[in-house]
């Protein structure tokens, strides 16, 4: 008995003794050191790219096509039609690899883990030519215990990655009727003309997009690491908001500790607050062999709230957990957390956005990748773009579905700014597959991603993707679809989407980011009814543009919430001749259709339409780009400040898009050099925290006054009709007090009585709100489109003092552009409109000298073309 006993007591020891002898986990950063070649078993690819079939250095974290272009082994796809030169790369099977040398201390340690934070996409990893991976999702981190693979010295890690398409093919031809997807290639090399892109865990936007170029990455693009530790270490931690009020933060430390074996250890977690200071809570924990949850709670006193940019401050506070083993800390990791509120508001079919008890109108854009190829992407080249956002007055952008999740230092940069964000799950359109292992491997990545993400508070709604569920509600592919596979395999499809985006993602959300609202996808009624509707959830509203109908409906209907709308401009001239180089061009030159993806190169043709009908003929192509600009800024301005007229019906207005992938015609507000078109100086003034909103419809001029601020502001508007030669013909105008939060209609005035009888064309009106003297917001009222109008020559005039410009007006200007041609400049405000008489003095930010500068520029504006 006592020898059973002594047993007992012995096992108890053993249980609960510590970790002896660990050692702290070291992270190994494998990115130097590699080369890639073309698979050899790729035959018709080695015989036709022999220079490319031998070894040659690369980059890692990367894309093949990266160290191509870099190298010079194949033309720069961004530059003049060259994007068609670079396709055999996707198309081709690629091997990397890499040698380690492993010294009797590394193999040592107990566990020695192969960490690929992304393989794109269907990769095979040998160590010493034993199989230890097989991978097929880009949006997944991977982990490989290597180190029974490993020998003292030299130890080679061979990565095999398969052409995506040719992998698929066999899969999509073998469906009697493939899965709808988003585009089809301009290259023919889609087996059978069958999308594969449905079919595979990847960025979509590789594929081709009315924006982008395809081009198929292949590599290991995010970093590769070897990670040594001993006996545990922690895999994840984040930390719950379990409560929040103006005393107290309730939150929950929770960290998975990964262990081999029983033991003791010690959990310390220090939270920094913003001003420095700290607290420790510490625990000491009975870890199992395997997965070990531990939870440590905290609380914070006079909590400060993290608020949106425009609400007030965002202070962040740091988590940082320490495993002690045997009394030395043997693993780290640390989360940044803002303490705040988010919910949804939906009473009766509303779609907006609660934060800290306060309802915020979204005002913003849908942010797409910031380059076709992901790894060229570096805080160096984000941070301006979330700077311009900011300074435009956006409160929140939509990371779009087609894409990939952005790395942590974007969302660092969102919560310093205090910009919202609307996160997609990696859905870009396509229509899902039905079986149950595809659902278990977006399981996976939803859930690594949610925890990598969720505790960023600029993150306000988790998505479930783009136009996934509207799609397949109601496009016109989509039910020949259902057609043609008759009611049983829609039903399959059906509700293996229903799983996907009612379920894994949301239970992904709810599990790893509880506190943050999940909404199935863009647009959505979150199962609630029909959905793109004006009636409930969020709007896509692409009538405008892609339906060619007039600008003027976007003031037909108020939505609930425009996550998406959208209008084309070209790019500065100095962007085009970057792509195109010099010599004559032409809307229709091949270059210009060769970076105009709309309608498969002949989106121009749909420019040349609203240019035409709202403004005239262009003269020449920077008239063409002028007006193009001038158009879209106007268009965007009149849906966005009408949505905010629409206010507390309407509660959100993200327009497509900020940026560009590669230098494109496309909609975006800043062209992928980092230029401004004339719609971002538009949105600066449109998205204002008070505007005035003029409306011009039937003989009558509607005028709305929105404010953002949380107080009352004592205001004034007025609106002014004039003639052509500056003479007042009316006046009416009041003082006001603009309640928080809140759109409120001022007047409706009829023409009679603004306009005294002047003819249209040569009568305009002016309404502005002011507060305090100065004018906040102006709108230019016209009772015909531009092109009708009889603009005077406004006889503009620039003096220039170095880098500061100033512009005179003797008469009304309007849409004034400062066009510096092919010399790279950015103007402090640009698109502006000037009264008779009026000055406007901006900077000039440019690589040119001023007198470069001076000798460049020509001033723009509707009335100077005549």
């Amino acid at each position: 008995m006592r020898a059973v006993l002594r047993g007992v007591a012995l096992a108890a020891l053993l249980s609960s003794a510590s970790f002896v002898g660990a050692a702290p986990r070291q992270a190994i950063a494998l990115d130097s050191g590699w080369q890639a070649r073309i698979a050899p078993g790729d035959t018709d690819a080695v015989a036709a790219h022999r220079r490319e079939a031998r070894w040659f250095a690369v980059q890692v974290p990367g894309s093949i096509q990266q160290d191509l272009i870099a190298q010079h082994r194949v033309p720069d796809p961004f530059l003049a039609t060259n994007e068609a030169a670079i396709q055999w790369v996707g198309r081709t099977d690629w091997q990397y690899r890499h040698t380690l040398v492993a010294t009797p201390a590394l193999l040592a340690r107990d566990h020695l883990d192969l960490v690929f934070d992304g393989l794109d996409t269907f990769a095979t990893v040998t160590i010493n030519g034993q199989a230890v991976l097989s991978a097929d999702n880009a949006h997944r981190r991977w982990r490989i215990d290597a180190k029974r693979y490993l020998k003292p010295g030299a130890n080679t890690i061979l990565i095999t990655i398969a052409a995506p398409i040719r992998a698929l093919a066999p899969v999509v031809l073998a469906a009697k009727r493939s899965l709808p997807g988003e585009y089809d290639s301009a290259f023919a090399d889609d087996p059978g003309g069958r999308q594969t892109s449905p079919y595979i865990r990847k960025p979509k936007y590789h594929y081709g997009w009315d924006w982008g170029p395809r081009i198929i990455t292949i590599g290991p693009w995010r970093p590769v690491r070897l990670e040594a530790w001993d006996s545990a270490r922690i895999d994840t931690l984040r930390v719950d908001q379990d409560a929040l009020n103006d005393a107290e933060a309730r939150l929950s430390a929770r960290a998975t500790v990964q262990a081999d074996r029983a033991g003791a250890a010690t959990l310390r977690v220090v939270l920094t607050a913003p001003d420095g200071s700290h607290q420790t809570v510490t625990q000491r924990v009975t870890l199992a062999a395997g997965d070990n949850a531990v939870t440590l709670p905290i609380t914070v006193a006079q909590p400060q709230r993290w608020q949106p940019v425009g609400y007030g401050a965002q202070p962040l506070y740091r988590v940082a957990a320490t495993l002690e083993q045997d009394g030395a800390a043997t693993d780290t990791a640390e989360r940044r957390i803002g303490l705040r509120t988010v919910e949804l508001i939906r009473e009766g079919g509303a779609m907006g956005f609660r934060v800290n008890g306060t309802p915020i109108f979204a005002k913003g854009a849908n942010l797409i990748p910031f380059d076709s190829l992901p790894t060229r992407t570096t805080t160096e080249t984000m941070r301006p773009l979330l700077l311009a956002a900011r300074d435009a007055n956006m409160n929140m952008l939509r990371v779009w579905g087609g894409g990939y999740y952005l790395d942590d230092a974007f969302y660092d940069m969102t919560d310093e700014l205090g910009l919202m964000v609307w996160q997609d799950f990696m859905f870009g359109g396509a229509v899902t597959p039905p079986d149950a292992a595809f659902r278990a491997n977006v399981r996976i990545e939803a859930e690594q991603q949610v925890e990598r993400l969720g505790n960023h508070p600029s993150i306000v709604l988790w998505a479930g993707g783009n136009e996934v569920l509207s799609g397949w509600e109601n496009w016109s592919d989509r039910k020949a679809y259902k057609r043609a596979v008759g009611p049983d395999e829609q039903e399959r499809v059906g509700a293996g989407m229903a799983v996907l985006f009612d379920r894994v993602l949301r239970d992904a959300v709810l599990t790893r980011s509880p506190g943050t609202p999940y909404w199935p996808g863009s647009p959505s009624t979150d199962y609630e009814g029909p959905v793109d509707t004006d009636a409930s959830g969020d709007r896509h509203f692409w009538d405008v543009w892609s339906g060619s109908k007039p600008v003027e409906r976007y003031l037909d209907a108020c939505p609930r919430f425009m996550s998406e709308y959208g209008f084309q401009a070209m790019p500065d001239m100095a962007t085009i001749r970057d792509f195109a180089g010099p010599g004559a061009l032409t809307p229709d030159s091949p270059v210009l259709k060769a970076h105009q993806k709309f309608l498969a190169g002949e989106g121009n043709a749909r420019l040349r339409l609203y240019i035409h009908d709202r403004l005239g003929e262009p003269k020449d192509l920077g008239d063409f780009v002028y007006l193009s600009q001038v158009n879209q800024a106007e268009a965007i301005a009149l849906a966005a400040l009408h949505h905010r007229a629409c206010r507390p019906v309407t509660m959100g207005s993200l327009y497509w898009q900020l940026n560009d992938v590669w230098p494109a015609i496309s909609w975006s507000s800043i062209d992928h050099a980092g230029r401004w078109k004339l719609l971002h100086y538009a949105a600066r003034r449109f998205f204002a925290p008070q505007v005035i909103v003029a409306e011009h419809v039937g003989a009558a001029t509607r005028l709305a006054l929105v404010s953002d601020a949380t107080t009352p502001t004592p205001a004034r508007w007025r609106v002014r009709a004039f003639d052509m030669a500056g003479r007042l013909l009316a006046e009416h105008g009041a003082a006001v007090t603009l309640p928080p939060l809140s759109a409120t209609e001022a007047a409706r005035i009829e023409d009679a009585a603004l306009f005294a009888g002047a003819d249209a064309k040569t009568s305009y009106a002016v309404a502005e709100l002011l507060v305090g003297d100065a004018p906040v917001s102006r709108a230019i009222v016209e009772r015909g489109v531009p092109r009708d109008m009889a603009y005077p020559d406004p006889g503009l005039h620039a003096t220039w003092h170095g880098r500061e410009l100033t512009v005179t007006a003797t008469a009304l200007a309007r849409a004034v552009m400062l066009d510096f041609g092919a010399v790279g400049a950015q103007p402090s405000d640009d698109g502006f409109d000037l009264l008779p008489g009026e000055s406007r003095t901006v900077s000039v930010a440019s690589t040119a000298s001023p007198a470069a500068l001076a000798r460049a520029l020509t001033l723009r504006s509707l009335g100077s073309r005549r």
